[in-house]
């Protein structure tokens, strides 16, 4: 059976997973439509990257599914990855490939065309300034400039849904202020974000909405105004995420 077009970029629905007796992810059902970027929050061990992973396709759930764009990850994956971007929390990048190199090998991967990719390259190496080191081997990359070249990558085939943990770990205030800016973009574009992230000021200053799981479960989901209402009328989200987390690590 196909999987019909929908306005839910993601849908998650009664999804958990197990490493042998531990939960990591306990019966999470979320739906996050196009046009908005979400900010998924929650202590060390909580279970973001276990879900991000999942919705990525990178893990099986042990019960529940995944939907990205109608279809279903696991049973209809492929339409569904080629929609879709995934910018994991460590940067990877082939170390013997220049950059350039590399951003070539992403655009044929998802099969666009050399004038299309070029076009997009224009764009993108002048956005997030990766000229000057791009015809380098990416042995030689920092972490930020790898940083760059990974989100480069991943707006190179224009995704509809963009899946990143911890953008911004490694990269200067102004690169900061152009990838806000690029993933506000992308939204009013008819495109999603779904972030992962530890800085909560980035999440407080351009998310829709906000989920914070903890132990696996979803604690709270909202607008930041929504989520003040129920916390006590907290003014910061890091005040909100303090009091719903007990403040501590897991």
């Amino acid at each position: 059976m196909t999987d019909a077009p929908t306005q839910t970029a993601i849908l998650i629905e009664g999804v958990q997973k197990r490493y042998g007796d531990h939960v990591a992810v306990r019966d999470l059902t979320l739906a996050v439509p196009r046009g908005e970027l979400f900010a998924f929050l929650g202590p060390n061990g909580a279970g973001k990257t276990t879900t991000i992973k999942m919705i990525a396709g990178l893990l099986r759930p042990y019960a529940g599914q995944m939907r990205v764009c109608g279809h279903t990850i696991g049973v209809n994956g492929l339409p569904a990855k080629a929609q879709l971007a995934y910018v994991p929390d460590q940067p990877f990048i082939y170390e013997k490939l220049t950059g350039r190199e590399f951003l070539h090998f992403v655009a044929e991967m998802y099969d666009v065309p050399p004038d299309r990719r070029d076009r997009m390259l224009d764009v993108l190496v002048q956005r997030l300034d990766v000229g000057e080191f791009l015809d380098q081997l990416t042995e030689s990359y920092s972490h930020g400039m790898k940083q760059r070249v990974v989100l480069t990558a991943a707006l190179l085939h224009e995704p509809t849904v963009l899946i990143i943990d911890e953008p911004m770990v490694g990269l200067d205030p102004r690169t900061v202020r152009t990838v806000k800016d690029l993933f506000i973009e992308h939204t009013r574009n008819g495109g999603t974000v779904f972030m992962s992230t530890h800085t909560l000021e980035v999440a407080e200053a351009v998310a829709d909405r906000i989920g914070i799981i903890r132990r696996g479960e979803l604690l709270a989901l909202g607008t930041l105004a929504e989520l003040r209402a129920e916390a006590r009328q907290k003014h910061s989200l890091e005040e909100i995420f303090l009091e719903l987390t007990d403040g501590c690590d897991e």
